[in-house]
């Protein structure tokens, strides 16, 4: 059964003639998804700091939950948005979300997206921004071997992708991964793609509309940096929680990735919300369950920083 409150969401949708994203220019689309936060997000919780920072033309924007005399662990956050919208505002609530549950800081990226900058664009930015912080930490006040990556959807593909390039770079790995129903297979062939992908929010025509944006080339679609599930191999990477949602067409593609976390000796652990939408995480403020899975990331976070 879904959801009542995010069957509701999808009604009200429905009733107010909301267009789907395939249907809009990119430009609308980022439009539309950014003025809508209001009316899905719940209140930004207070921090004792957000500062934006910049790399470059890369843009960055860090939250400190607390005052602290020590060097805070740091959760390096990857945006939604099918690689396409979605920006450091989008994500500004659940950013602080994650800061106040973990009691650590976040770093958020705003990472170039398409049909503008096309993959891998995405990917290099998102690694650069992870081998900055990590230079900085210092400077930043963060600590450099309590570290996390995570994202949500496109954020947790990309954050899934990081921790493989640092891997095979022999470059240092977070020490956490928080994917939440991450992109794990740019073919879209897992069986939810057909059982949920339409009636739900993201849609089969969507999830193609983000892919062509992303990526030109569909020989692309088999790069482990586009499609992680698809490396050679899943070794030595981070522990991972994997969150995904039963209604959404990227639930098996999660549940694939995790399985193959764990194939390979990876300590991962897998939630799937069984009753809900893919984004429901950023949606508090119309679907409960939202503060459940925030609180259940937090928790996972601070735990893996020892906390």
């Amino acid at each position: 059964m879904l959801d009542p409150q995010a069957r509701a969401l999808i009604d009200l949708m429905i009733e107010k003639g909301v267009p789907p994203t395939h249907t809009l220019t990119p430009e609308q689309a980022r439009a539309f998804y950014r003025d809508r936060r209001g009316f899905t997000q719940p209140e930004p919780p207070a921090m004792a700091e957000v500062r934006d920072l910049s790399v470059g033309a890369l843009r960055l924007r860090l939250y400190r939950p607390h005052a602290s005399g020590q060097p805070l662990p740091v959760l390096l956050y990857l945006h939604g948005g099918g690689w396409t919208i979605g920006d450091l505002d989008t994500h500004d609530v659940l950013c602080r979300q994650l800061a106040r549950d973990a009691g650590g800081a976040v770093v958020a990226v705003d990472y170039r997206m398409g049909p503008e900058h096309r993959f891998p664009a995405a990917v290099d930015d998102c690694v650069e921004a992870f081998r900055w912080v990590l230079a900085r930490a210092p400077d930043l006040h963060l600590h450099p071997r309590r570290t996390a990556v995570g994202g949500d959807s496109a954020g947790g593909n990309l954050a899934a992708a990081l921790c493989l390039v640092q891997r095979d770079a022999g470059q240092p790995l977070p020490g956490f991964q928080l994917l939440i129903y991450p992109a794990t297979d740019m073919r879209a062939v897992a069986p939810s793609h057909t059982t949920n992908g339409q009636g739900y929010m993201l849609t089969n025509d969507s999830i193609a509309w983000y892919r062509g944006n992303y990526i030109a080339d569909a020989a692309q679609w088999t790069d482990w940096r586009a499609s992680p599930l698809l490396a050679a191999s899943h070794a030595g990477l981070p522990p991972a929680l994997v969150l995904t949602a039963g209604f959404d067409p990227l639930r098996d593609e999660g549940l694939q990735y995790a399985n193959a976390l764990s194939a390979a000796g990876v300590p991962t652990q897998y939630v799937c919300f069984e009753r809900q939408i893919h984004g429901f995480i950023t949606m508090g403020r119309v679907i409960e369950e939202a503060h459940t899975a925030v609180a259940l990331c937090g928790a996972a976070l601070r735990r893996a920083w020892g906390g």
